[in-house]
């Protein structure tokens, strides 16, 4: 029986509460018993702007250093002049159906602009390869090649992994295979798996074979002429121009190998230590799209203990944001507390040792970029600076350290400290990057000062004020399921043997660490926390490490809102401002229209023209994706300053598809054309997740305007236009079709789920329409529940919304499943700190994956607040505080046996609140800062 309570009372509860202090209290820690073996089993930590991962080395230290404005590339123009000629023509060839000849006019014409320009670097390229292939007697099978270094072959994640991060160019690697008798006369196959990018291959100085691409697997025939009994010389010649190099191998089957022609079953193995020479590392700079974000270097501690230890724990403890290192070693206890502050803009590094004067070891600077300098400074002082390649960036770092007893001295090369019993050390750094327009900063300037707030305060001072600031964010929210068995395992053997009988707890742990990556990645003042977060040790990251605007950076921010963390989106809505800038002008050259565009990524100079290919980086609704955030915020905040602030973004968004919208001559609605479903089907006239995008935007923009009571005008156009948009349709697999045409495969399980964007992140679709709501279900079944890290946590959100919530937990299920497999390859999952895996790491799984919990227990996107809507089975028993909801309302809930037991809802702003739980409701009328009280029926 469905009863609904018209509720007309406004009172202030009393202040005691009817919540355990759990939520407070319960234990936040990632931990494990032995140092970082990779870099995503280290700890991280970050002020938004600084950003470090603990290694937990005992022997020798490693903390991998970030500085969020290390970027290469440079201010610059991205969009196209002139492109604009061009999009009439693309439309028609859409409309004609001919998707290949609109892909390679657009290619051509229509792409943002590289830096730099591809017709000079043809030249240099060419000059280049010649240089470099003119040098073949590196080939002969009698070249002397004892000289040269080792490398373990394959290399999976390129070369960089091998102690030559940052080489390009071309690179010769030889070995040797032995031949025996009864393969006279055959020829051989020789196989060498993946190679990035090009090889030219050669076996007893012949060449055998040549190809060129990453994803081609070589395999070359060896004619039988050119071999002999005994041994033969392999030699070749990788040409790498950009990112990753060398011999990548393959996922499954074996590589590096040598058979007889027709079988493989008697086969040699190639050696895996092959040697290898540098022949040219500065091949010409590639233009490129847009920029990478950089690793910034290497802090290093060596300790004159050595390595032999025990009882050895690495810890990240949430509650505080430390990370804490300690261990035994001749009976001495040894402690290490790292923290980066956001008070005092530093890392702060405390070591201790439990004997008097036992304390000895030295502290190096380092970094992967080939220009960089290491100097001492002063007597407590040593610097590193360094200028980014293809860039205009520069950086500098300042190590200070003080001590209690013992000696310490500065080199231009280390800090060295001996027989101490305690040592305080504090790294700051600064880049000259200003803004997205200016590069002025003084990096040496802004060290110093940094520095000097830290020489002038106390450890224990800047420790404090360091957990004050933290916790005043971390502290708003608590979530807490009762602790099984496992919970008391170190964190990788609690992912390893995750399941929700033994180990519920991982579940709010994960929310809780991802609220700690937000915190740590996104402060007030900062640049937003882009593909990983703030934390890269690659030269040339994965995408760049960049923001991806068609699902990955808003993903980051799905969470922020509802985990009670709206201060962290500060940095997103700078960027958006900065964005709408540029975004004109390529709204302008491309597409002849006012307001602004953004298409599916951009980087710290802020570029908004389409890049990569055109068949997928012509997606047009990057930017109105992003303001369905300044109006989420305003939803949940009620900031009507903010909303005035941040409405012209919104309405010069809404502008532009005012101008961009045309009417399809097949069904006479308007549509979105050129543009694409992210990353599926190529470019295409009408795209559903367009659609639902720019329906929510405009939507979103008159209840803006209402709210500030102004632009009528306005609205009354974008309301004029809402019905005349391509509708959603349901095809004949009864699924939510993606593309105008009913063309959707049943069979296809692509990542992206982007049509279902309506349901999630969208209220599009809601269960008001039964029927579209059941066929983005039926989607998202024929999609699957395979994916990576993001793809997962999408998935997880959107089965909240069919109010599925074991599905969805069967989601979270997948996205705890260990990122590395038994043979030692990667999937999607997390890694051993818990970050999440695409693979590589990519931040927004976290991210994705807490916000899909939160919609387990609280939904408010339909103007009333469902409690506990997706509840899992699995979860029958929890407790939750600080959870917001849309309307300006905070709430903690209890549930018990999987019924809610109480709810408290403080109300910001004096809203009518109206609350749902299963088959009761009731609608209430509260006052500003008032707190109430229900029972589980809503008593």
């Amino acid at each position: 029986m469905h009863l609904k309570t018209i509720i007309r009372f406004s009172f202030l509860l009393a202040a005691v509460s009817p919540f355990s202090q759990t939520c407070a209290q319960q234990p936040l820690t990632l931990w494990y018993e032995q140092p970082a073996a990779a870099w995503t089993d280290a700890l991280p930590l970050g002020n938004g702007r600084l950003g470090a991962m603990v290694f937990g080395g005992v022997g020798e230290e490693h903390l991998q250093l970030n500085e969020e404005t290390l970027w290469n590339g440079r201010p610059r123009n991205y969009a196209h002049p002139g492109a604009v000629q061009y999009l009439q023509p693309i439309r028609l060839l859409l409309a004609e159906g001919k998707q290949a000849e609109a892909e390679a006019m657009a290619s051509t014409y229509f792409m943002g602009l590289k830096d730099p320009d591809d017709s000079a670097y043809n030249i240099q390229k060419d000059a280049w390869f010649k240089k470099v292939r003119a040098q073949e007697a590196l080939a002969a099978a009698g070249y002397n090649d004892t000289g040269w270094p080792a490398m373990q072959l394959p290399t999976p994640e390129g070369w960089e992994r091998t102690s030559l991060m940052g080489t390009d160019g071309a690179l010769w690697f030889r070995t040797s295979f032995e031949v025996p008798a009864k393969w006279l006369g055959k020829n051989l196959v020789l196989d060498l798996g993946r190679i990035r990018d090009m090889d030219f291959t050669y076996v007893n100085g012949k060449l055998v074979g040549s190809d060129e691409g990453i994803s081609k697997k070589r395999k070359y025939i060896i004619p039988a002429t050119l071999l002999k009994e005994g041994k033969n010389t392999v030699a070749i010649q990788v040409i790498n121009f950009f990112d990753k190099g060398g011999f990548t191998g393959v996922k499954s089957g074996r590589t590096l190998v040598v058979y007889p022609e027709g079988g493989d079953v008697d086969s040699a193995a190639l050696n895996n230590s092959w040697k290898y020479f540098i022949q040219d590392d500065n091949p010409p700079a590639m233009p490129r799209y847009e920029a990478d974000y950089q690793p910034f270097g290497d802090l290093y501690f060596r300790f004159v203990h050595g390595n032999d230890y025990s009882n050895y724990k690495r810890s990240l403890d949430l509650d505080s944001a430390l990370s804490k290192i300690s261990y035994t070693v001749n009976g001495v206890t040894y402690d290490r507390e790292y923290f980066i502050s956001v008070p005092h803009q530093c890392l702060a590094m405390r070591f201790t040792a439990s004997k008097p004067g036992a304390l000895s070891m030295q502290a190096l600077l380092n970094t992967p970029h080939r220009k960089y300098v290491v100097k001492k400074i002063d007597a407590h002082t040593l610097s590193v600076s360094l200028q980014v390649s293809n860039g205009v960036l520069k950086g500098v770092g300042y190590l200070y350290a003080v001590t209690s007893g013992g000696k310490l001295t500065v080199s231009d090369t280390a800090i060295s400290i001996q027989q101490a019993t305690e040592a305080d050390l504090y790294f700051v750094a600064a880049t000259n990057f200003k803004n997205y327009k200016e590069v002025s900063g003084d990096p040496v300037a802004a060290c110093r000062t940094a520095l000097a707030r830290s020489q002038r305060t106390p450890y224990s001072a800047i420790k404090a004020a360091h957990v004050k600031d933290y916790r005043q964010l971390f502290n708003s929210f608590g979530f807490i399921v009762p602790a099984g068995k496992n919970a008391a395992l170190p964190t990788n053997e609690r992912i390893r043997q995750f399941n929700m009988q033994d180990d519920p707890s991982l579940v709010s742990l994960f929310v809780m660490y991802s609220r700690y990556l937000l915190i740590a990645s996104s402060r007030p003042g900062t640049q937003p926390a882009n593909l990983q977060g703030i934390w890269n040790d690659l030269l040339t990251p994965p995408w760049g490490s960049k923001y991806t605007t068609n699902i990955n950076l808003q993903m980051n921010y799905w969470p922020a809102e509802v985990l009670n963390l709206p201060a962290c989106t500060q940095p997103l809505f700078a960027m958006m401002k900065e964005l709408a800038e540029v975004g004109k002008k390529t709204a302008q050259e491309h597409y002849g229209a006012p307001g602004w565009v953004l298409h599916h990524n951009t980087d710290l100079w802020r570029g908004t023209a389409p890049i990569n290919a055109s068949n997928h980086g012509i997606w047009v609704t990057g930017g109105a994706w992003l303001c369905l955030h300044l109006w989420e915020h305003f939803q949940f905040t009620q900031d009507t300053a903010f909303l005035r602030e941040q409405y012209p973004i919104m309405r010069g968004a809404a502008q532009f598809f005012n101008k961009f919208l045309v009417k399809d001559p097949k069904t006479g609605y308007l549509i979105s054309t050129p543009s694409n479903s992210p990353e599926h089907g190529g470019l295409v006239a009408g795209p559903t997740m367009d659609h639902q995008i720019i329906r929510e935007l405009f939507r979103n923009t008159i209840a803006a305007a209402a709210v500030l009571k102004t632009d009528a005008a306005f609205s009354d156009t974008l309301k004029a236009l809402i019905p005349q948009i391509a509708p959603n349709t349901i095809g004949k697999h009864d699924q939510l079709q993606e593309w105008m045409e009913d063309v959707d495969d049943i069979k296809d399980q692509h990542r992206h789920i982007s049509h279902l964007w309506g349901v999630f992140p969208g209220a599009d679709i809601t269960w008001k329409d039964s029927a579209l709501m059941k066929a983005a279900r039926q989607s998202l079944l024929y999609r699957g529940d395979g994916g990576t890290g993001w793809s997962l946590a999408w998935k997880v959100n959107v089965w909240a919304r069919f109010k599925d919530g074991d599905h969805a937990l069967k989601m979270i299920k997948n996205l705890f499943t260990p990122a590395i497999n038994e043979l030692g390859y990667e999937r999607g999952g997390v890694y051993n700190n818990l970050f999440d895996a695409h693979p590589p790491f990519q931040i927004d799984g976290n991210f994705g994956g807490a916000s899909g919990i939160a919609e387990m227990l609280v939904q408010s996107h339909t103007g009333v607040i469902e409690l506990l809507p997706a509840l899992p089975s699995e979860l029958p028993d929890g407790e939750v505080k600080g959870i917001c909801a849309r309307g300006g309302f905070v709430l903690d809930m209890k549930w018990s046996a999987g019924k809610l037991q109480l709810v408290k809802v403080l109300s910001k702003s004096g809203n009518t609140c109206h609350l749902k739980y299963g088959s009761q409701e009731i609608e209430l009328a509260t006052k500003k800062k008032g707190s109430y009280t229900f029972s589980g029926s809503l008593k």
